[in-house]
């Protein structure tokens, strides 16, 4: 990964007019991404996570920094797809265009479990969650004209070789020899699959520029509120390039307000980037078109069931 160039202060331009909705925006690079487009003076900033005093908490901060920029809460919780159709339709309620949608959102190494819909349950929150509220909110990205999608992935997304679509519908698939590393199975599968899904979505709809993004290594609440062992795991393996949660923020800022093109530091719908701003390299996976083609025919299947 490159060196951290990037200065959100001098580098991200106006967003005067712009309508900006992140999800799981109440902590870690949410809020440090909210705080810091706030100072670009967007028209309105939406939110959403599971936390009402932790959203009211972040708005009154703020309205401290930033009175004029409105900040509003949607109440979402991506294990639930009644919970995203009311989030997403709470959003159409109120706005008629969205420019930037930060799937920000997100768990890790999470134990087995399901989500209230019977997916995996990071599989369900990482992947599907977002799929569902991307499809429900497409219109109004479409109506606005230039709007960008900035998914979050992550460089554990290569614990994955493939998608295991006959078990995403048990709470331990992907299960490992060495047990103790299903967790990480697991979260791989689901980042895998965000970075095929933004490529395929890019290809489907080139009118909305889509880019999944590698944001680094901090020690946010995604870290430290890990049981012991993948708490420990994540310390051992990443302690040299560990960045601060504000930095942290700074790929997915950059890959939302950045020139597009295909130049040096220039945005291309489809790419997927490394802090900041760099072309990652890709697994074989990662770049399967078959593999892409199945899990969007796969996830469009899933959300159609759950009217969707």
């Amino acid at each position: 990964m490159s060196k951290l160039n990037f200065n959100p202060t001098t580098d991200i331009p106006s967003l005067s007019g712009k309508v900006i909705l992140v999800t799981g925006g109440t902590a870690g690079l949410g809020r440090e991404t909210i705080l810091s487009l706030a100072s670009h003076s967007p028209s309105r900033i939406y939110f959403s996570g599971r936390s009402q005093p932790s959203a009211d908490k972040l708005i009154e901060e703020l309205k401290s920094r930033h009175p004029t920029v409105p900040l509003t809460f949607i109440k979402a919780d991506l294990t639930s797809m009644s919970s995203i159709k009311a989030a997403a339709a709470d959003f159409l309620g109120r706005e008629s265009r969205l420019d930037i949608f930060f799937a920000n959102a997100g768990i890790m190494a999470h134990p087995p479990g399901l989500t209230k819909d019977g997916y995996e349950v990071q599989f369900g929150t990482n992947h599907m969650g977002h799929a569902a509220l991307v499809k429900l909110l497409l219109p109004v990205l479409q109506r606005t004209g230039d709007a960008r999608i900035v998914w979050n992935t992550s460089l554990g997304y290569k614990f994955a070789s493939t998608i295991q679509f006959d078990k995403i519908k048990q709470p331990n698939s992907y299960p490992s020899p060495i047990f103790v590393l299903s967790d990480w199975l697991r979260y791989g599968q689901s980042k895998l699959a965000v970075i095929l899904y933004a490529r395929e979505f890019a290809r489907r709809y080139p009118e909305v520029t889509s880019v999944a993004i590698h944001p680094g290594v901090s020690y946010t609440g995604l870290v430290t509120d890990m049981g012991w062992f993948n708490r420990m795991f994540v310390y051992a393996t990443s302690s040299k390039i560990r960045i601060s949660s504000e930095e942290c923020a700074f790929n997915q800022q950059w890959a939302a307000t950045a020139a597009k093109g295909k130049g040096e530091r220039a945005v291309e719908s489809g790419v997927y980037y490394e802090p900041v701003g760099v072309r990652g390299d890709l697994t074989k996976a990662a770049v399967d078109d078959e593999l892409a083609t199945k899990l969007w025919e796969w996830t469009q299947k899933e959300l159609e069931e759950h009217g969707i």
